[in-house]
C-alpha cells in the first residue's frame, strides 16, 4: 500500500510504503458495526486540498478527514481513489478506512497561517465525513471548532445521521459565517436503498436530521443524488421522493443524475448485473459516451424535479451570511505540534 503521500514525514512515508512502519497503524474493532473492516490511522501531511480547476465543483477547497467509506454505496465516484493506494476499488473501498487522525489540529494550523484568505471549504464532497467511523474517531468536532474559531465558511454535505450529535457546534457556526448543510437523498424506495446503499441510514432517517436543522434554524437542503436511471426515475417514484424532502422542511432540492467514473461503473454494473441484469444493456447505451448521461436526460430529469419542487411549495436558498470574528475571552494558549503541514479533496 502507498502512503507517501498521506505521512507527515516524508522520509519515514518511503518506508511506511514498503513496511507500513511509522506514519500507519492498522486496526481492527471486534465490534458488529465494525466487523470485517481495518482503520489504517495516519498522520496526513495535508487536510485541506484545492479542487483541480478541471472540476465541476462550484467549490475550489475540500477537506476529507476519511479515505473509503463504510456506506458501501455501489455508485461513489471516489471509489476511484482507493486505487492510488494500490487498494481495489470495491470491497477495500468499503472495508480498508483511511482516518487522518490529525486532521482538526492540521485544519486550525491552515487557518492561522496569513497565506489562508478564509475561502469557503466544502465536506462530505469526496467520502461522507460522518460515515459510522466518525462516531469512533470524532474528527468532526474538532474540524467545526476550528472553522467557528475562525469565522471561515464552509458547508457540509452528509448521507449520515451523526451530523445531528454536532448540531450545537454547527449553530454555533452559523452565528459568526456562512454555513451550508446539505443532506444526500436520491430516492425513498426501501428495496432500493437496502441494495444500493447498505451501509447508510434509512431515507427517512436522513430526513429527520432535515428537520432537525430546519427546527433549530438552520436551512438545510437536499442533494437529490443519485437518481438512477430506470430505477428510481420513474415520475411516480420521483412525486414521491420529492413530497418527502418537502414535508421534511427542506430548503431546497438539487438533483443529480447518476454518474459512472471510472472505478465506480466497473463496481455499479457488476451490481446491476446480480439484481437487474435485464437493464445492463440499456446503461450501456445510456452511459456509452463516457461517465455522465446524457443531457436531454439530465435536462428531463432536472425539470421534472423541480416542477414537482414548486408544486410542493419548496422554497428558495436562504441568503448568505457575513464572515465576522466575535470578541472572545482569551483563552489558553494552544500547544501545536512543531511540524509544518497543510492541504486534501470532493459528491
Amino acid at each position: 500500500m502507498r502512503w507517501d503521500h498521506l505521512a507527515e514525514n516524508p522520509a519515514t512515508a518511503r518506508d511506511a510504503a514498503l513496511f507500513g512502519a511509522d506514519a500507519v497503524t492498522s486496526r481492527t474493532f471486534d465490534t458488529p458495526e465494525f466487523r470485517g473492516m481495518t482503520f489504517h490511522e495516519v498522520r496526513a501531511k495535508t487536510i485541506v486540498n484545492r479542487v483541480p480547476g478541471a472540476s465541476r465543483m462550484p467549490f475550489e477547497w475540500t477537506v476529507n478527514p476519511y479515505r473509503g467509506c463504510t456506506h458501501a454505496c455501489v455508485y461513489c465516484f471516489a471509489r476511484k481513489t482507493h486505487s492510488y493506494l494500490d487498494l481495489d476499488t470495491g470491497l477495500d473501498f468499503d472495508s480498508q478506512i483511511v482516518v487522518k487522525i490529525n486532521a482538526p489540529e492540521l485544519l486550525r494550523r491552515q487557518l492561522a497561517s496569513p497565506r489562508w484568505h478564509g475561502e469557503h471549504i466544502a465536506m462530505g464532497t469526496n467520502v461522507d465525513c460522518y460515515q459510522r467511523a466518525e462516531g469512533r474517531y470524532r474528527l468532526m468536532p474538532g474540524i467545526i471548532a476550528a472553522l467557528r474559531d475562525h469565522a471561515n465558511p464552509f458547508s457540509i454535505l452528509t448521507k449520515g445521521t451523526l451530523i445531528l450529535r454536532d448540531l450545537d457546534l454547527i449553530r454555533q457556526a452559523a452565528e459568526v459565517t456562512e454555513v451550508g448543510i446539505s443532506v444526500s437523498v436520491g430516492f425513498t424506495d426501501h428495496e432500493l436503498w437496502r441494495t444500493v446503499e447498505p451501509g447508510t441510514p434509512a431515507p427517512e432517517r436522513r430526513l429527520d436530521v432535515v428537520r432537525a436543522f430546519t427546527d433549530a434554524g438552520i436551512g438545510c437542503g437536499v442533494l437529490m443524488a443519485p437518481v438512477l436511471p430506470f430505477l428510481s426515475d420513474h415520475p411516480d417514484r420521483l412525486r414521491a421522493t420529492v413530497r418527502a424532502i418537502a414535508a421534511s422542511g427542506a430548503t431546497s432540492v438539487t438533483p443529480l443524475v447518476l454518474h459512472l467514473r471510472p472505478g465506480a461503473r466497473e463496481w455499479y454494473m457488476a451490481w446491476l448485473e446480480r439484481h437487474h441484469p435485464y437493464l445492463a444493456r440499456r446503461y450501456e447505451r445510456l452511459y456509452a459516451e463516457g461517465a455522465y448521461a446524457p443531457k436531454w436526460y439530465q435536462r428531463q430529469i432536472t425539470r421534472q424535479v423541480h416542477e414537482l419542487a414548486q408544486e410542493y411549495g419548496m422554497g428558495p436558498r436562504r441568503a448568505e451570511l457575513p464572515r465576522r470574528i466575535p470578541a472572545r475571552e482569551p483563552a489558553a494558549p494552544e500547544t501545536v505540534p512543531a511540524t509544518e503541514p497543510t492541504q486534501l479533496t470532493l459528491l
